[in-house]
């Protein structure tokens, strides 16, 4: 079956570095577009960065431009994002997302999501 389980969460202080890892099975990784998201309490899920599926293209929400970057490793089956600079605003749960075609149609599968906290 489809698995997406995000790992590497946790406490940083403001300025510090965290790199979160993606791993995924059940679907054939190398033709899947891979996103991560984050949702704080109170506020809506946003999309903070992607990556096609050869990983030719990135794109990144406004606020981590410059201070995150996603990768992937289509022979391991996992994406990463790697996380610098990192301010209090950036505490959210963060969610590895898998999208790809099958059966004629667009699916999507979710993580369960890891913590992220930014405090001192």
């Amino acid at each position: 079956q489809v698995q997406v389980v995000e790992s590497g969460g946790g406490l940083v202080q403001p300025g510090g570095s965290l790199s979160l890892s993606c791993a995924a099975s059940g679907f054939t990784f190398s033709e899947s577009a891979m996103s991560w998201y984050r949702q704080a309490p109170g506020k809506e899920r946003e999309l903070v960065a992607s990556i096609t599926s050869a990983g030719d293209s990135r794109n990144y929400a406004d606020s981590v431009k410059g201070r995150f970057t996603i990768s992937r490793d289509n022979a391991k089956n996992t994406v990463s994002l790697q996380m610098n600079s990192l301010k209090p605003e950036d505490t959210a749960v963060y969610y590895c997302k898998a999208g790809f075609i099958k059966n004629f149609r667009w699916n999507e599968y979710w993580g369960q999501g890891t913590q992220v906290t930014v405090s001192s």
